[in-house]
Parts: C-alpha cells; sequence; structure tokens
C-alpha cells in the first residue's frame, strides 16, 4: 500500500520556530510530527511512501536517513522554488501512484488518533474517487455532505441547507489513483479544490466520519502548545 505525506509548508504561523526547522519536524511528546505520521502510516498497511518537501528539506532528508527510512520505501518528491499546495504537490508526485491501487494522503501538520485501516476500508466498500477524513468540529472552511455523505459544497455564508450537514476536513484521505486523469488544475491549487469541482460534476466524493476521535493541527503557536499539553497529560 502506498501513502504520500504532505510536509512541504513553509509553517509561517509557527515562527520563530520554524526558522530553523520545518514545520514537520516540530516536536510533540519528544517526537517529531513526521516521525508520528509515518508510523501510523505503517501500522495502518503502507509500505511505501513519497513525501513532497520544500522549506529546509535537507533536514527532512537528513531526519529519514538518521532513521533508516523507518524500513519502508521512501521517495522524496521536492518543491524547489515555492510549496505547490495540497493538490499541486499530489499531481507533481502522480507517476509514483502506479500500481493502480487507492492511498493515503496525510498532512504532516496534523495529530489524530483516527482509524486509519477504518478509513481505506470504507473506500474500498463504498467505491468513490476520494474518501476523506471529516470530524464534527469549529472551522471557517466547512464542507456539506448529505445524509450519505458524499460531498456537496462548501458551507458559505448562511444557513445550512436543508438535509445537508457541514463537517470539517481533517486532512487525512484516501485518494483513488483514477482522480489523475480528472485533475484538469495546475500549478499550485488545493486538492479540496479539485474534490468540489470533481463532486459538482457527479463524480463520487465521500466523508468518513469519525468524531470521536482526537484530532489537533499545529497551525499555530497556540494549536501546538495545546497539542502538546494533551499529549504530555497521557490521554
Amino acid at each position: 500500500m502506498k501513502a504520500m505525506i504532505l510536509a512541504a509548508g513553509r509553517g509561517t504561523r509557527l515562527k520563530p520556530l520554524t526558522d530553523n526547522i520545518p514545520k514537520a519536524l516540530v516536536e510533540v511528546g519528544g517526537i517529531c510530527m513526521l516521525e508520528t505520521v509515518i508510523r501510523r502510516l505503517i501500522s495502518a498497511g503502507a509500505d511505501s511512501l513519497v513525501i513532497n518537501v520544500h522549506h529546509l528539506h535537507n533536514k527532512i532528508l537528513s531526519f529519514l536517513a538518521e532513521k533508516e527510512y523507518f524500513g519502508v520505501h521512501i521517495d522524496i518528491s521536492p518543491e524547489i522554488y515555492f510549496p505547490l499546495e495540497t493538490g499541486g504537490g499530489l499531481k507533481k508526485a502522480a507517476c509514483f501512484f502506479d500500481d493502480g491501487k487507492p492511498f493515503f494522503m496525510h498532512n504532516s501538520d496534523v495529530f489524530t488518533d483516527l482509524d486509519l485501516a477504518a478509513l481505506y476500508a470504507a473506500h474500498l466498500k463504498n467505491g468513490a474517487l476520494a474518501t476523506l477524513a471529516v470530524k464534527k468540529r469549529p472551522s471557517a472552511r466547512q464542507l456539506l455532505f448529505d445524509g450519505g455523505l458524499s460531498l456537496k459544497g462548501r458551507l458559505q455564508a448562511g444557513e445550512i441547507p436543508v438535509g445537508l450537514t457541514s463537517l470539517a476536513f481533517s486532512g487525512v484521505q484516501v485518494i483513488s489513483p483514477d482522480i489523475f486523469e480528472k485533475m484538469t488544475e495546475s500549478g499550485v491549487f488545493s486538492i479540496t479544490d479539485v474534490y468540489l469541482r470533481l463532486a459538482a460534476e457527479g463524480e463520487k466524493i465521500m466523508g468518513f466520519r469519525e468524531d470521536a476521535c482526537y484530532w489537533q493541527d499545529i497551525g499555530s503557536i497556540e494549536k501546538l502548545e495545546s497539542l502538546r499539553k494533551y499529549v504530555e497529560s497521557g490521554r
């Protein structure tokens, strides 16, 4: 099973911490975020990974070498001049996914105890182009799903349309490689925008809801400190 880890972000909201280390190597509980994600993906069955890199990428390469690549195959997808965002980064690495099988894509700045194996199994069962881990939580970028958890759009200003539920995307997903032939976007773009376009065109983009799981990103110093306190509490 293959997986992609998104680790090209500059981490500007974590400055000055990220002046000297990439966001993916920020530690929580004595273990960097990248290692936590790698180990969870391996536990879920992934044995071949690709990681996109940009900011201070040599430090990520050195870290992987020190860890002997965690005993699995790891490729690097460098984004030399600027980060390509989630969609552009995936499209650049498309040639890695040449086995015709669904694969994970996981943000490196997300800490969660989501059941990754269950997410993958749900994707195999639902036959979607992509299955997105979603959760009922506060977010400025809510997505709209129907009762069957099919993606129907993005929450705009105003009330939630009747029959739909607003949920936040967790930055963890399983994707079928068929998506590459449908990605007409190029350059720097978000994978969420691809999903919204494809859903509007009638393609099957599904949610996988697990509200009971813990989830936290490290998008700011405040969020990072909140996560560190959670981990240190032993919960």
